[in-house]
This record gives C-alpha cells, sequence and structure tokens, in this order.
C-alpha cells in the first residue's frame, strides 16, 4: 500500500472517529443536561480534559506513543487559548439565543477561511467557497429559528469565534511546524486546557445557571452519565486534533456542521425531538454541500499531487547546477503531512505563530 493510501485510510478513519464519538458524547450530555438536570456544562468539559490527559499519560507509561516536548511557552499559550474559547463559546450559549449563537458557529467557517488568507496567503478556490456556501446555507436553515441580539452577547460572540478560529489554525500549525502529531500535542496542551477551564468552571457555571456544581445532588445515575461522557470525550478530543493534523481547520469545522446536523437526525429518529420541513430541507442541502465539497477538495488534491510530481524532474535536474539554485533562490520544504515538497512560501514566524 502506498504512502498516500495509508494518508487517505487515516484521514478517513480518523473523520469516522470524530462523526462517531462527537455524535455519542451529544446524546450522553443531552441526557445529562435534560433528563438529569446537570447542566453545569464548562465544569464538565475540565473533567473531560483531565480524563484525557490521564488516559494519555497511561498511554504514554504503556509505550502506545512517543513523548516529543517542544517549545513550552507555544504549548502553554495554546492551552489556555483553546481553554478560553471553550468557555467563550458555553457563555456566547448562555447569553444569547439558540438561533444566534448557531449563527456564532456558522461565523467560524468564514473567519478561519480570512485569517488563513491574510495570514497564510492560502487560496481558496471559487468552487471551495461556493461548497461552503451551500453548507452553511443548509445548516442555517436546519438550525437558525430566532435571532435575538444584545451588546454583551454579541461581544462574547465575536471574542468566541475569533478565538476558536486561531486555537483550531494553531493546532494544524503547531502539529506541521513542530512536526508533533496529535497525541503528543493533545497530551501537552491538555494540562493547560483543563487547569484553564477548572478554575474557570465553576464560576462560569454558577453564573449562566445561578446553581453551584459542589451543591448538586449527584446520585448514580448523574454519576454514570458523567463517567460515561469523560471517557467518550477521550476520544473526541483525540479525534479533533487528528482530524485537524491531517486536513485542516476549515475541513474540520465543515465535518462540524455535519455533525450538528446528525445530531438533529439522530435526537429526532431515537429522542422525538420536534422536527420540521426546515430541519429536512436544511439537512438535505447541508449533505449536498458536504458532499460537493469533499469532491472539489479530493479533485484538487489530485491536481496537486500532479503538479508536484511533474515539478520534481525539473528541480532535480536544477540541483545539479548549483549556480542555477542559487540564482532561482529555490529550496524545498517539506510539509510534516504526507512528506511531498513544496516550495517555500511567506509563513508566519517562530513568534508570531503563538502570539495572534
Amino acid at each position: 500500500m502506498s504512502e498516500g493510501q495509508k494518508f487517505q485510510l487515516g484521514t478517513i478513519g480518523a473523520l469516522s472517529l470524530s462523526v462517531v464519538s462527537s455524535v455519542s458524547i451529544v446524546i450522553c450530555n443531552k441526557a445529562l443536561i435534560s433528563t438529569l438536570g446537570f447542566t453545569f456544562a464548562t465544569t464538565l468539559t475540565s473533567w473531560h480534559l483531565l480524563v484525557t490527559f490521564c488516559s494519555l499519560h497511561v498511554a504514554l507509561w504503556m509505550k502506545m506513543f512517543e513523548h516529543k516536548p517542544f517549545d513550552p511557552r507555544a504549548v502553554m499559550g495554546f492551552g489556555i487559548l483553546n481553554g478560553i474559547s471553550i468557555g467563550l463559546l458555553n457563555l456566547s450559549l448562555g447569553f444569547n439565543s439558540v438561533g444566534f449563537y448557531q449563527m456564532t458557529k456558522l461565523a467560524i467557517i468564514p473567519c478561519t477561511v480570512l485569517l488563513e488568507t491574510l495570514f497564510f496567503r492560502k487560496k481558496f478556490s471559487r468552487k471551495i467557497q461556493f461548497s461552503l456556501t451551500i453548507l452553511l446555507l443548509g445548516v442555517g436553515i436546519a438550525t437558525v429559528t430566532d435571532l435575538q441580539l444584545n451588546m454583551l452577547g454579541s461581544v462574547l460572540s465575536l471574542l468566541a469565534v475569533i478565538t476558536t478560529c486561531v486555537a483550531q489554525i494553531m493546532t494544524n500549525t503547531i502539529q506541521k511546524k513542530f512536526k508533533v502529531s496529535s497525541t503528543q500535542l493533545l497530551y501537552q496542551s491538555c494540562p493547560y486546557q483543563a487547569i484553564t477551564l477548572f478554575v474557570t468552571g465553576p464560576f462560569l457555571d454558577g453564573l449562566l445557571t445561578n446553581q453551584n456544581v459542589f451543591a448538586f445532588k449527584y446520585t448514580s445515575q448523574v454519576v454514570f452519565f458523567i463517567v460515561l461522557s469523560c471517557v467518550i470525550s477521550v476520544s473526541v478530543n483525540f479525534s479533533t486534533f487528528l482530524v485537524i493534523g491531517k486536513t485542516s481547520p476549515v475541513t474540520y469545522q465543515v465535518l462540524g456542521h455535519l455533525k450538528t446536523c446528525l445530531v438533529l437526525a439522530f435526537g429526532y429518529v431515537l429522542l422525538r425531538d420536534p422536527f420540521n420541513w426546515r430541519n429536512i430541507l436544511g439537512i438535505m442541502v447541508a449533505v449536498i454541500g458536504m458532499v460537493v465539497y469533499s469532491y472539489f477538495c479530493s479533485i484538487e488534491t489530485q491536481q496537486k499531487a500532479s503538479e508536484t510530481s511533474t515539478q520534481l524532474p525539473q528541480m532535480k535536474e536544477s540541483e545539479k547546477d548549483p549556480l542555477i539554485a542559487a540564482e532561482n533562490g529555490s529550496g524545498v520544504l517539506s510539509d510534516g503531512g504526507g512528506g511531498v515538497p513544496k516550495t517555500v512560501a511567506p509563513v508566519w514566524n517562530s513568534n508570531k505563530d503563538f502570539q495572534a
């Protein structure tokens, strides 16, 4: 099996794991929050991250992956930023209507595209832009119901979008820049994310629910669903880093919106949630957008691979004459993913990567 086929199988596996684990944890958390009344989402997320770190520590002890330390300031900044973005998303949901919160999540894709275009000079073809428009339209039809605006909620949503976009771009950038795997990055950043949410979680949850997480009555059923949610979260956190590392932040957001549609569908089938023609139409349009996006991404990847293969003989010829190579100023850089060389392009410097 060729390296390209292995990479494609790994990407498909990562996407599948992300979908299954995310849908599972949403259903579990919905039972925990809606049925059992445990509404402390931020604190629950901090427990998720603590369990994830402990699981990875056991995996490291069993030598299932290799610890690869790198710039500690980058790891700390990245972990804290991830924790802040999660907290801001929860605050956005608490201070806005559900419809406006869904609009906030929809805004993450265009914001990510804009940031990658400005700072990484990444180009998105019109076909990709068209497919993303179809996807966002479908998700908007399926999920956005009412739009009640308020100043505080709008500011929190804006901050949530910016921090989420930067954190996801950094996930992809760090893995490729320092040549670390998704497991290695998750293991090193998990403590900072968990501590950030563990400290702020009870305060945020108390602000949003007017309840104290420590005064909640923990029955055996509540404890069971909390443990189950934490176990599933290990797969969710791991697959998130894996998908962003193997694909891109935009692809991860596209996948996230597909999961939203799947959760709506599962909620109707399993939990008998209210469903109407808007939900059905929106899900159908979103799925079409997802298929079109995947198709165009596949076509463009194949085109880039063929262009690279045709350029390699020319580059080898130029390497025979050092004067030609020096005059052209050409260089080759591995992207840290598929091992395919590419010409060096201007990117963020080492400090700018983590100060955004």
